[in-house]
Parts: C-alpha cells; structure tokens; sequence
C-alpha cells in the first residue's frame, strides 16, 4: 500500500497548474481534431456492426458477429487502429485525467485524506483500456478461429475500462465542485 500511496503522491506533485492546463489543452484539441475523424473511420469499417471499444458490455459471441462483420480489411484495420490510435488515446485520457483529479483533490480533500488516492483511477482504466485493446486484436487476428477465453476477457476488460474511466471524470467534476466551495468559502 506504501508504494501505491507512494505513486499517488509523485502524481499530485507533477500536477501542477501548468501541467494540468497542457493535458486540458492536449485533450481538448484532441477529442476536436483526431477523434472526429477516427470515429468516422471506424464507422465505416464496422458498419452496422458496431465497435467493442464503445460497448459496455457484449457475450464472447457477439465480438464474433462484429469480426465476422468486418470482413478481412476491416478485422486488419480494426487491429491497425488499436495500435496506433488506441495506443495515444488512453495516454491522453488519462494525462488529462490524472493530472485533472490530483491537482482539483489537492485543493479539495486534506494531503491525508484517502481521496488522494482518487488519481489512480484513470491509470487503472488506462491499463484496461489496453488489455482490451490486445485481447479483441487476438480475436480479430484468429478470426474465423476460436479464442474464447480471450473474447470472454476482453469484454471483461471493456467494462472495467468504461468503470474507472467513467469513474475518473465523476472524479473531476466532484473536484471542481469541491475546490469551488472552497473558493466560495474564503472570498
């Protein structure tokens, strides 16, 4: 537990003001610039189909259906995209999201306060963001063959993805609250 309180607090520390405004601004132009374009790529190839990555939950067979959707170039470029754009996705997600909580929960809860741990959230989401990423690759890979365990584990992985990302901006917005009361607090 030391060592995890350890890694929390090196976080809040590198997250200071600037460093947080930048991993605004990088998101921001982000989610502006790339992710419109990207979502039309993927719209494209996954058609009616659908997309893993979006789904909060989906059975091992229906990820299946979606490979067998594809078709051979889609399967090929869905895995393309899971190791380019999926790879600087989560990294900017989470930059923006760790340094986010740490430096609002650093004004809103005491340097004690088990919130500060809060910060670790986005890095567990991240993780599982690319667990999910490598196990629905293996399928589309091996697809028409069969990887079960595998299928089954990614969906696993989806929804604890979208749990501690969705987590992580609740996180935020509690943050914001928090450090406006107390500005209010002490005009």
């Amino acid at each position: 537990m030391n060592k995890i309180k350890l890694f929390s607090s090196w976080l809040k520390r590198k997250s200071t003001g600037w460093v947080t405004l930048i991993a605004l601004i990088i998101f921001l132009l982000f989610m502006a610039i790339v992710l419109p374009g990207q979502s039309s790529r993927a719209e494209a190839v996954s058609g009616e189909a659908g997309s893993p990555d979006l789904s909060f939950y989906y059975p091992a067979d229906k990820l299946y259906s979606m490979a067998e959707a594809y078709g051979p170039d889609g399967r090929l470029e869905f895995v393309r995209v899971r190791f380019t754009f999926d790879l600087f996705f989560p990294l900017i997600y989470t930059f923006f999201l760790v340094t986010s909580i740490s430096w609002l929960f650093s004004r809103t809860f005491g340097n004690e306060s088990p919130w500060q741990l809060a910060n670790l959230a986005p890095m567990i989401g991240m993780l599982l963001d690319f667990l999910e990423n490598t196990c629905t690759s293996i399928v589309m890979l091996r697809y028409p063959d069969a990887t079960q365990v595998i299928a089954s584990l990614a969906s696993f992985f989806t929804m604890g993805k979208w749990i501690f990302v969705v987590a992580s901006f609740l996180f935020v917005i509690i943050g914001l609250f928090g450090t406006t009361w107390k500005w209010f607090k002490t005009r």
